[in-house]
């Protein structure tokens, strides 16, 4: 069976071969195959990811909870139940009183039909989806420095041609390990490797030179590497001038800094940040990747726009090895956010509040302009409406958010407050035990669709078997429920390919724009980088090589400030936490932790703390304690390790329960973005007996 794995943004394509057993049944392993990002290479999760997709846990028919408990219920009382309680709640609080979540997972086609399903068929303004917590600081930064947002600029290949890389905030060994070996290449090659991070990590031991910084400072530490930069006058004043705005004010407030006081308050010494500097600065070429360490804080937005005016003063980018990189979490983290899932966004990168956008979008779905509903709330916000009960009926499809969203505890008690949900899974989530009705759906064995990989290469993904039980592709059941509310002909489509057609439209002129890619280019092609306008274009290998994508063609600069953690340490909470991933799991552990293979490589949640905090809060090696916050406590084991600051805490993200570290974490927003800050918390730490 040939397949695609449904993990990480580096989307590796894999064949799944089986082999029968002397009792008759079949044993099943994963072979990595050829393709242009992962090389044939497999992660642990994608030798493993068959196992979830063939669990017993998997939920195979329609689920009705009655009486406190879930009963199998066919599909035609699911789908009529969803449509007659949503249905009554907006009939008496109006159409915004439902919402609709989704996920960064979830196909392109499903994407933008799950967008076109809330605004056509629902009509609400509320949607948003686990995607925001990925890439929205890194996504924003993007559009507004360079006036679009592709995860890379220029191609993985390019990696090992670099003679300097940065990396913020990204434990690629963990996160994306399969792309390990472009980074290797570059170190044989001579590249000089910076990595950026407060904990000592698998990619932080190939690293030329490894900034300790102290959690929620990486924008003050952009700056300081900017202001070496200039200091040394290392910066590329031509390309400044010819390609650029805003450098002089970005110049001036940087004066205005002490690099002493960056040093203070990001932890990281005066030296290593002028060598950092001087490196980047002094190399021909230069490529920088942040990722969600320096994104996912109150100021992400602004941290990475501090990046961005780095690369932009040295001039490396739209060039062979120079470009920045936001190294997307999610298998679909990507594409998820180009078509319609996103609150303020319809296909296409399109803006729901810009005329002309929504003029166009609802042309191609053959509405008025004025029926579109205008811009909702972030996810985050989603949840806090569901607590005052703005929002009372609720759609969640590819995502779980009770485990996902930071202040979890909230976040529970606004699910468990609606009048109404709906829960489209594989498993029972802690989403979906919350659930009134849950729909069962396909995995990635079994449906079809385009994702579109950290490269912004549009990749497609063919079905290798056929659904289990009762599980049904999400475009079905979505059609389904948009005939009940009287919409069958803004929904007939009869496999995912129509889908894709109709996006391709809806998306042409656009930002992301898809309309020259096609089912029959991506089979012969293997991938195909988007913007590509036209059905005899290549696709855009390589972003702003001869201009930006503002109407003026230059990219903007922007002065950025020097701010303290979110969060602050206080007598109380004199530790700061931080969060992230292990290798062998993904996301909130739904799948992962249905995998046996993967399961026992990491059993249980773990705090990893420093030897010298350990001691002073008599912490054992191993042993259960209780970590607390302003918002909530969890319970996980210790992980005693020099390799992190003394001042920090790292959970892992990938538990519930007891165990979720995000019953601890911060809700604090971007002002920006609205990406919470997960990253930052204050938080003190105790055995637990």
């Amino acid at each position: 069976m040939s397949t695609q794995c449904p993990f990480c943004s580096v989307q590796c394509k894999i064949n799944v071969v089986s082999e029968p057993l002397p009792s008759g049944r079949f044993q099943y392993r994963a072979e990595g195959r050829m393709n242009a990002a992962s090389e044939g290479r497999l992660c642990v999760k994608g030798q493993n990811a068959h196992q979830h997709a063939m669990s017993r846990e998997r939920v195979l028919y329609p689920l009705a909870k009655k009486d406190g408990k879930f009963v199998r219920v066919s599909w035609e009382e699911a789908v009529s139940t969803i449509a007659e309680r949503m249905g009554a709640i907006q009939r008496e609080h109006g159409r915004d009183a439902v919402g609709v979540y989704g996920g960064g997972s979830l196909t392109n086609e499903s994407a933008y039909l799950l967008g076109k399903f809330a605004r056509v068929a629902l009509g609400t303004k509320y949607i948003d989806y686990n995607g925001r917590f990925c890439m929205s600081a890194a996504a924003s930064a993007g559009v507004k420095a360079f006036g679009i947002d592709r995860g890379l600029t220029n191609r993985l290949s390019e990696i090992p041609e670099t003679d300097c890389l940065i990396l913020v905030g990204t434990n690629i060994a963990e996160c994306q390990p399969t792309l390990m070996p472009y980074f290797n290449r570059a170190k044989e090659n001579g590249t000089y490797l910076i990595v950026v991070d407060p904990r000592e990590t698998g990619t932080t031991a190939i690293a030329d030179l490894h900034l300790k910084v102290r959690p929620g400072t990486d924008a003050a530490l952009a700056n300081g590497l900017l202001k070496v930069l200039l200091e040394e006058r290392l910066e590329d004043r031509a390309f400044l001038r010819e390609r650029t705005n805003g450098f002089a004010d970005v110049e001036a407030h940087l004066k205005g800094l002490s690099l002493q006081d960056i040093s203070e308050l990001t932890g990281v010494s005066e030296a290593s940040i002028r060598k950092a500097a001087i490196a980047y600065g002094r190399a021909r070429t230069g490529m920088v990747f942040t990722a969600r360490g320096v994104e996912q804080h109150r100021d992400g937005h602004m941290a990475v726009r501090a990046y961005l005016n780095l690369i932009l003063a040295a001039g490396k980018i739209g060039r062979p090895g120079s470009g920045y990189g936001a190294v997307t979490g999610q298998g679909n983290g990507q594409g998820g956010r180009e078509h319609g899932q996103k609150a303020d966004q319809l296909p296409g990168y399109r803006l729901i509040e810009n005329p002309e956008d929504r003029e166009y979008v609802a042309g191609v779905w053959g509405i008025d302009p004025a029926e579109l509903p205008g811009k909702g709330v972030s996810a985050y916000e989603m949840m806090e409406l569901t607590v005052s009960r703005d929002i009372r009926g609720m759609l969640v499809m590819g995502s779980n958010p009770i485990v996902s969203n930071p202040n979890a505890g909230v976040v529970e008690e606004g699910l468990k407050s609606l009048e109404f949900l709906a829960v489209a899974d594989m498993f029972l989530s802690e989403t979906a035990e919350l659930a009134d009705i849950v729909l069962p759906v396909t995995s990635y064995m079994e449906n079809a669709g385009t994702l579109t990989n950290l490269e912004g290469r549009v990749l497609l993904r063919e079905a290798a078997r056929p659904a289990p039980g009762e599980a049904r592709h999400d475009w079905q059941w979505l059609c389904d429920l948009a005939a009940r509310w009287g919409k069958r002909e803004k929904f007939s489509y009869s496999h995912a390919e129509e889908i894709f057609e109709e996006l391709r439209l809806a998306s042409k002129g656009g930002v992301a724009d898809y309309y020259g890619i096609t089912y029959e280019r991506l089979r012969q092609e293997e991938g195909i980088y988007w913007p590509c306008p036209s059905p005899d274009h290549p696709g855009s290998q390589r972003l702003f090589e001869e201009s930006f994508a503002h109407p003026d063609g230059r990219a903007q600069l922007l002065p950025v400030d020097n701010l303290p953690p979110g969060e602050d340490v206080d007598p109380e909470y004199p530790l700061l936490m931080t969060n992230g991933r292990l290798l062998p799991h993904y996301l909130t552990g739904v799948q992962t932790r249905r995998s046996p293979s993967l399961t026992a490589r990491a059993i249980e949640n773990v705090v990893e703390i420093h030897p010298s905090t350990a001691r002073r809060y008599r912490i054992e090696d191993g042993a259960l304690v209780r970590i607390r916050s302003r918002r909530g406590t969890a319970v996980v084991r210790s992980k005693v390790t020099s390799g992190i600051r003394e001042d920090t805490l790292f959970v892992p993200m990938h538990w519930g329960g007891i165990q979720n570290v995000n019953l601890l974490t911060n809700p604090l927003l971007d002002p920006v973005c609205r990406m919470p800050d997960f990253k930052v918390s204050a938080v003190a730490i105790e055995p637990w007996s």
